[in-house]
């Protein structure tokens, strides 16, 4: 068997040559690493010594293509999902800005150099700076990995790629066009109206459509297929639209940003099977393409590959240092930004082809523009690699002061299996970004429980969630208690282990003895000053489009206010969900005032409300995809009316076909809450306290009428 194998150069065997590329792609980042290299170059070099210009162990064949082909889409298609759209639309201006930087400096160069240098034509030396002006965002990874991609100049760097990829793409047909002599009205018609239809289609379209998708379908599996799916139609359109397949995969993975939180099981499978096959596929492949032995083919075609990576290089730091300028960005900033824009791969390529088939661009330019890929990927890839790492730790010194102050830890006690999943979610999107503290959850046995059944199904519960939280790649921390009930237990918990936050479900059916003796949230309140959450939701909160806070009068005046304000920003910056509070005047000037003061960052909309009561007539603004968030109060806080006691009664009336939760403020501000607030731990019933306040008038009145005093 050994023998009937060929084991002549380059390998046939379809299983032998996945086997050698898997051994690269595990190995070769391994090995440079310890080097102090990236691993993408890592890659790149390693098809370089195994393509069919190195050793010539494997051939750049239809597969190698292929899998190269869906890696190069699949880092477009992440961009677009990790791209902040909060951010994104901010900073518009400035992607634009930095998109003219980094076409117009290049496309200079390339024709100065293409004209002057080289002595190519007119025509020839225009499409000579077309090569250089489109990028690539290999090295998008490396600053995906350090937790600096939602960084200013990660964003605008991403703006910019599709602007100036887009236009040099569009110019590149223009050239072709017109060497062809099919440039007149009928193809800037045709290419208007494709691209409008392009953008319609994507934008309009894939949204309601992974909207209906994600809210139906919860199978792991089948939601990373569609993803993909939707991706690929994506990127097949805008190559109907006579655009380039790496944009329409950027702009799908931009049309299902919203729905695809960044901590959510989905992100972390498709993050985990993109950097672990596809795109260790597309660096092998375009090492592949690089042949050294070019250099020595003479003079011509050592200066032609010299000239292009001096001009790549440098045309890409002048438009990072010109938008360094104008943004006063610092020079981590500028490096970043030139790391990222300095890449060249796909758009390039196409570039080259196009032009090397219309007799444009002569061979040595096909050559010197692999050799300046080559090049330009690893310059990207260890200009990002440093200057990612500089940015991850000045951020971690400057995070907000308010996030440094709320160290959240959050407890979810579970008890019904179909809630897992929803209480995990809203327990990681309420958690700031950076926290690296796990969520606590919680199973409590009641110390009663004979025949074991309670403890087994606890345990069951505790294996749901491990699993669900191991998907999405958050630290959870599972604890079991055996107390004397529920309630106990969740309490010596949150006490042991310093809970800032209690998330819990809602409870649709309340037993008469719960209406008669108070349930769980009623006892819970009672004996925590921490802030507790009660959440219903009818589906995934990755469909969330809007969270609707409603906000009693005095809300803002609470020592917990900024403690559910931080939670109520994270959640819906998560989901990316539009923000709309309903409240006083004055809930709306400290929330600007904090804006201002720039205490915290977000953006939202304000809706006055003055009666309490009013939120009912909310019925109608509430939309199936919003979530309603009211924020409660205990009795004798500032902010608590006897409103607030029917709230949970009416959401569960009013709003039946809705998700909703209501918030509980913290109340450790209060000097007497252990008097007022904190009432005894022996579990007093509203039966019992009525019991006790009868005793107490009765003994007043026989006091007073015994003893002949005035009441």
């Amino acid at each position: 068997m050994l023998l009937a194998i060929d084991w002549t150069l380059p390998l046939k065997n379809p299983v032998l040559i996945f086997s050698l590329v898997l051994f690269v792609i595990l190995f070769a980042p391994i090995v440079l690493q310890k080097l102090r290299i990236p691993g993408i170059i890592g890659l790149i070099l390693a098809g370089v010594a195994i393509g069919p210009n190195g050793f010539g162990i494997l051939l750049r064949d239809a597969s190698i293509e292929l899998f190269g082909t869906v890696g190069l889409l699949y880092i477009m298609m992440m961009v677009g999902l990790e791209v902040d759209l909060q951010d994104f639309k901010k900073n518009k201006n400035k992607s634009l800005i930095f998109g003219l930087f980094t076409f117009i400096i290049p496309l200079v160069f390339g024709y100065l150099a293409g004209r002057y240098v080289l002595a190519f034509s007119q025509v020839s030396s225009i499409l000579f700076g077309v090569l250089l002006a489109p990028h690539t965002m290999l090295a998008y990874p490396i600053a995906s990995r350090y937790g600096v991609s939602k960084l200013l100049p990660v964003n605008i760097t991403v703006g910019g790629t599709i602007i100036t990829d887009t236009v040099a793409l569009v110019l590149l047909a223009v050239t072709a066009g017109t060497t062809t002599g099919e440039v007149g009205a009928g193809f800037w018609l045709q290419l208007a109206v494709s691209v409008i239809l392009f953008g319609v289609l994507v934008f309009g379209l894939f949204p309601r459509i992974g909207l209906w998708f994600f809210k139906r379908v919860e199978d792991n599996v089948s939601q990373y297929i569609f993803v993909l799916a939707m991706t690929f139609l994506g990127a097949f359109i805008a190559e109907l639209a006579g655009l380039e397949a790496i944009i329409g995969a950027f702009m799908a993975g931009l049309a299902l940003n919203r729905l695809i939180p960044h901590t959510s099981p989905l992100m972390h499978r498709l993050e985990f099977v993109g950097n672990a096959l596809f795109i260790p596929f597309f660096l092998i492949g375009v090492g592949m393409l690089v042949d050294l032995k070019l250099l020595l083919n003479g003079y011509t075609s050592l200066l032609v590959a010299g000239t292009m990576t001096v001009a790549a290089v440098l045309s890409k730091w002048l438009a990072a240092w010109a938008a360094q300028l104008a943004f006063k960005m610092n020079k981590y900033d500028r490096r970043l930004i030139f790391g990222l824009s300095v890449s060249r791969a796909a758009a390039t390529l196409a570039a080259v082809l196009v032009g090397f088939k219309l007799n444009l661009l002569t061979e040595e330019v096909f050559n010197g523009a692999i050799l300046m890929i080559l090049v330009t990927c690893l310059v990207g890839s260890f200009v990002v690699e440093r200057a990612a790492r500089k940015l991850a730790i000045i951020e971690a010194n400057n995070a907000p002061a308010q996030e440094q102050q709320l160290s959240h830890r959050i407890l979810v006690p579970l008890s019904n299996p179909e809630t897992v999943a929803s209480l995990i979610d809203f327990a990681i999107f309420i958690k700031p970004t950076g926290n690296k503290t796990p969520v606590f959850g919680l199973s409590v046995v009641r110390e009663d429980d004979a025949d074991g059944n309670e403890m087994n199904r606890g345990k069951k519960l505790l294996e749901q969630a491990a699993k669900y939280a191991a998907g999405t790649d958050s630290k959870m921390e599972l604890l079991s208690r055996v107390d004397v009930n529920i309630t106990n237990g969740i309490v010596f918990t949150a006490k042991e282990q310093n809970i800032s936050d209690i998330v819990i479900g809602w409870n649709p059916n309340p037993q008469v003895t719960d209406k008669l003796f108070g349930g769980l949230m009623t006892h819970l309140l009672r004996r925590t000053d921490q802030t507790v959450v009660a959440i219903r939701s009818f589906q995934p909160l990755n469909t969330i489009r809007r969270v609707l806070v409603v906000v009693p009068e005095n809300g803002e005046v609470e020592p917990g206010f900024m403690g559910w304000l931080e939670l109520v920003r994270h959640l819906a910056k998560q989901t990316d969900a539009e923000l709309v509070f309903y409240g006083s005047q004055k809930l709306e000037q400290r929330l600007l005032g904090l804006l201002k003061n720039k205490k915290t960052t977000f953006v939202f909309k304000f809706e006055e409300r003055i009666d309490w009561e009013g939120f009912l007539r909310l019925e109608k603004a509430v939309l199936p995809n919003d979530l309603l968030l009211v924020i409660s109060a205990r009795k004798g806080t500032l902010s608590h009316t006897t409103g607030l006691d029917k709230a949970p009664a009416q959401l569960s009336n009013v709003f039946n076909k809705n998700s909703f939760a209501i918030l509980f403020p913290e109340i450790k501000g209060y000097s007497d809450r252990a008097s007022n607030l904190q009432l005894d731990p022996s579990m007093r019933t509203p039966i019992q306290e009525n019991i006790e306040r009868i005793a107490k008038v009765g003994k007043y009145v026989k006091k007073a009428f015994g003893t002949g005093e005035q009441p």
